[in-house]
This record gives C-alpha cells, structure tokens and sequence, in this order.
C-alpha cells in the first residue's frame, strides 16, 4: 500500500542517515538500494522501530510510496543517477518528484530537468553539503529547479536542514541552479582547506611547533575571527595521537589528498565564464601535487631549497599568520560568491547572493563566523561586485595585507610553498591595480597573431605592423 510519504534510494552512510534524519522530523520514509542486503541491514539496524520501511524492487519502492511521488536519490553522480532514473520510470507517474542529491555536474542537472519535463515528471538537483553528520542532523540544502517542484519538498527541506537564523535551506533558482552553488560551494572549500594547509606548514616548519601545540593554535584562531566548522576540526586532526605509537596521528598520514571532481569543475567553469578564482585554482593544483609523491621524494634529494629559518620574531609571525588565514579564506569566499554572481547572468539562475551565504552558516562543511558578514554585505548591497569591494571587507583587506604580504615573503625566503596564501595575495593586488602589464601582453598578442587592441587615448580598435615600422 502507498502509505510512506517520502522515497530514498542509495543506502551508503549519507543515505542512511538522511533516512533517519527525515524520519525523526516526522516523515515517514521508504527506503530502496540495489543491493538489497544493505536495504535489510538499515532496516533491521539504525532503522528499527521507525517509521521507515524497506523495499527490494523500484515497484516495491515506488508503490509503497503516496503520489505525487517524492523521491531523493542518493546514489554517485553521473552514469549512476542515470540508470536508477531508468529502474524507477516504468512506475513513476506525472506529477512525481525526482531529487538528486548527488554531488552532480550542473549541465547533467539541466539536461535531466529538461528530459524528464518531456514526460510529466518533476526533477530536482540539490546540493547537500555537512558530511554524514550533517545528513544525520541537519545538513546545508541547495535545491534548484521550478518553483513548482520545489513547492512539493519545501515541508521536508526545511524541517531537517539545519538552523541558523531560518532553515539551512532556500530555493536557488531554476533547472541546475542548485547543483551550481553546491559546485562553488566546494571549490570555495577546497580553498580554506589549502590555506589552512599551508598555515599548519608554516607552524610545523617555520615555527617547529608539534601538532598538538599546532591544535592549541587553531583552537586559539578557531575561538577568535577564525571561528568555523574547519578550523574546528583541524584543532581535533592536530590534536588525536595514535593509541599504537603515541604519535601524532597527522604526523603519520600520507602526504597525498584526494578529490571527488568538485573543485577541479569550479576551476574549469570559472575559466569557461572568465572569472578569475586562483586560490580554488592553486588548491585544485596543490591536491593534484600531492599525488606526485614519488617524484617530490626523488626531487627533495636533488632540488636544494633555504633552510626553513625566520627573518622575524616567532610571536610577530604567529600573529601575522592568523590574519594572513584570514584574509585568504576571504579570498576564497570573494572568489566564489563573484563566479556565482557570473554564472548567475549567463545561466539566468537569478541568484540571491545574501540568501546563499545565509544557508551556508550551518550545517555545511565551509560554515563560518564569516558568513554572518557577508550575507549582510549582500543585503545592503545585492549587486556587489566583489566582496572585497563591501566597505567592512575594505577595511579588513587594508589592515591585514601587509601580514598576508609578510607571510607569503617569509614562507618564499624559508622555501615553504604557499599555493593558496600566495595565489589570495596576487589575487588582492592584481585586483586592486588599476594598471595591470596586460597592455604588453595585447601588443605581442597583436603583433603575431594581429589580434588589434584598444587605445587609452582614443576610442576604437587598431592594429599595428609591428614589422614594418
């Protein structure tokens, strides 16, 4: 009998506890995986005694579902959300749901919108973001697609996200809107995540801090301006030691990080829309660096770098070093939130920018003292350029360069690389140039190529033969 009213396929940890999560709001849930034995042992195990019941067939699951059918499908993008659409059709009707909450390609979310529309049924991409914690109680929602479909889950989004001022959770705007925030909200991620590297670097080799007084640092930066949900658990990483050895359990972690393709679709969007985000970019390259480590191995025997030594007093580079974190986690929030502004005009999402930073204060994994700022910023102001052009990020970017520019200079003359440190400090000063040396680069550009150029003295288009005169 139809009698759940909600449907969530793919019983990984992220499903499981959204399950729980959706069902503790009081919904009642069905719950489907290809391989039924996990189906079993969710409702058998963490499931027993609630209102959520197991199916072993998409007509089981889908029959056993009130219509309009609500459906999530928390399966791996790509290939994967295709074919579970494909099982589930045969028994969908007009009018049902389908919601990916996958890490999904935005263009794959609009071509499924687009397909699925052709045969009355409704689809929803929507970003999830907070870990299997979030899934559990209360994760950051970014759904995209219509407004009616929308209006079909709005009850559930908004009862188990997470809450911080309102629900975790808004309506971003049509077709793959959704899935495009979730995208830069995780190349904005993979940017702190760098800084914060580095930041750990240069305490570890400029400063010879251990881990856990490295922990007492962050946890200092975690309960000032810093405050946030990653530097939370960079003072928990820093400071676990491992029961085996009596280590430091980071000190024993392969230098080698992973990446699921977010971050690297952030970088390639924001070169295909032509909007400069190079501390996303620089923490892309830093990961992909990592996966060298035979070859940093053999290159550290034969490349000679300085001595990892201070031109400066340690507490004057401990302080500096919190600011300059600061300002380039800052970057990393002006760079995203300008591509989501870009992306907004050419993919006609109609963003509003204050409603996405607001959703991003909890439950998500880049929330953030921050946030509180920069939604308001985007209140006063929703056509900001940049953030960095708000008049409170103003006054923290001129009184914080000079320690993110002494830090970047240290961390050079000590032979400490600073990908995304360094990458924030180019970014604020080619922004703030009025003059950049590009003039020199359309000239050579013109003079091989005969690609013209423009004049700061006239008006016009004009091309010059180099050669010839």
């Amino acid at each position: 009998m139809a009698t759940q009213q909600f449907g969530l396929v793919g019983m990984a940890v992220m499903g499981e506890n959204l399950a729980l999560n959706i069902e503790s709001k009081g919904f009642t849930v069905a719950v489907y995986n290809r391989t039924g034995a996990k189906t079993e042992a969710f409702v058998k195990g963490p499931a027993a005694g609630k209102n959520i019941v197991g199916t072993y067939s998409p007509q089981e699951f889908c029959e056993a579902l009130q219509v309009p059918r609500r459906i999530i499908l928390m399966v791996k993008a790509g290939v994967p959300v295709d074919e579970t659409i494909a099982h589930l059709k045969p028994f969908l009707a007009k009018g049902d749901l389908l919601i990916d909450g996958g890490n999904s390609w935005f263009l794959d979310t609009e071509r499924r919108v687009t397909d699925l529309a052709k045969e009355g049924l409704l689809f929803i991409g929507t970003g999830i973001s907070g870990g299997e914690e979030g899934a559990l109680k209360g994760p950051s929602i970014m759904p995209g697609g219509s407004p009616e479909a929308y209006a079909l889950v709005k009850d559930v989004f908004e009862k188990i996200s997470a809450q911080v001022d309102g629900p975790c959770c808004t309506y971003l705007g049509p077709r793959g809107a959704g899935h495009y925030v979730k995208m830069v909200h995780n190349g904005i991620e993979y940017g702190i995540m760098q800084c914060m590297a580095e930041s750990y670097d240069l305490l570890r080799s400029a400063l010879r801090l251990s881990a856990p007084e490295q922990s007492k640092v962050f946890k200092k930066w975690n309960v000032g301006k810093l405050g946030g949900y990653l530097a939370e658990i960079a003072v928990v990483c820093l400071g676990r030691i491992d029961p085996d050895t009596g280590t430091p359990l980071v000190d024993l972690i392969l230098d080698k990080a992973g990446q699921k393709g977010t971050g690297k679709w952030t970088s390639q969007n924001a070169l295909d829309l032509g909007v400069p985000v190079p501390t996303i970019d620089m923490a892309v390259q830093g990961r992909i660096l990592s996966a060298f480590k035979d070859e940093r191995v053999a290159a550290a025997k034969v490349l000679k770098g300085p001595k990892a030594t201070l031109r400066v007093k340690e507490d004057e580079f401990a302080k500096a070093l919190g600011d300059a974190l600061y300002l380039a986690i800052i970057c990393c929030y002006a760079q995203g939130m300008a591509l989501l502004r870009e992306a907004s005009k050419e993919y006609k999402y109609n963003y509003n920018f204050a409603d996405i930073a607001r959703i991003w204060k909890g439950g998500c994994i880049i929330r953030s003292k921050l946030l509180a700022p920069i939604t308001e910023a985007f209140k006063a102001n929703p056509a900001l350029a940049n953030l960095l052009l708000d008049k409170a990020f103003v006054k923290i970017v001129n009184s914080s360069a000079d320690s993110l520019r002494m830090v970047v200079a240290e961390a050079a003359e000590a032979g400490v690389p600073v990908l995304g440190l360094g990458s924030a400090l180019g970014y604020i000063d080619s922004y703030r140039t009025a003059c950049l040396p590009q003039n020199l680069t359309q000239a050579q550009r013109d003079y091989f190529g005969a690609h013209t150029y423009q004049r700061t003295d006239k008006a016009g288009t004009f091309h010059t033969e180099w050669m010839h005169e």
